[in-house]
């Protein structure tokens, strides 16, 4: 991929990044905040996708959107006082937090200006997720089905203590 459209595609996905975690920040709307949420997770998964590193970015997808943001979205839906609950966030303090984050912004600015960056060489990765693959068949095998069997052991019981509760209904 040519430079040109690698910083493209970098600054499209970082002003996305950017811009949906302002609304999750300051969206009054927990919905809202949390499908802004989604487009932060996926934006940062492409970021990681630019990097080579596609091991975590499909692991970023599976826990934060496939995990995370589905239990917050599951919980907000199935919560009868949700529509009760009002968030403000009324503070005198926008005006002071402002003036730091310009000085802030500025500080940072002027630091990534005048610092002497070198220019460092490419070096061509080997693909993280078949190295992962290796190792985790290899190397830590005995771990790694431990592991597994300790995951089928929670999921077991967890079935057993649902059906318990069902059949004492």
């Amino acid at each position: 991929m040519s430079t040109v459209i690698y910083n493209v595609i970098f600054y499209i996905l970082a002003f996305f990044v950017v811009i949906s975690a302002a609304v999750v920040a300051f969206s009054k709307n927990i919905v809202r905040s949390a499908f802004a949420m989604v487009v932060t997770f996926l934006g940062v998964a492409g970021l990681f996708v630019l990097l080579s590193a596609d091991f975590i970015a499909v692991t970023q997808l599976l826990i934060y959107v496939g995990g995370i943001l589905v239990l917050i979205l599951f919980a907000v839906m199935l919560s009868s006082r949700v529509k009760e609950i009002k968030i403000s966030n009324l503070s005198v303090g926008y005006f002071p937090g402002g003036i730091i984050i310009a000085l802030l912004t500025l500080l940072l600015i002027y630091i990534g200006v005048k610092t002497p960056w070198q220019k460092l060489d490419s070096v061509r990765f080997e693909p993280s997720t078949s190295a992962i693959g290796n190792s985790l068949l290899s190397n830590y095998l005995l771990p790694f089905e431990m592991i597994s069997v300790l995951l089928l052991v929670g999921l077991i019981g967890a079935v057993v203590i649902a059906r318990r509760k069902e059949d004492q209904e």
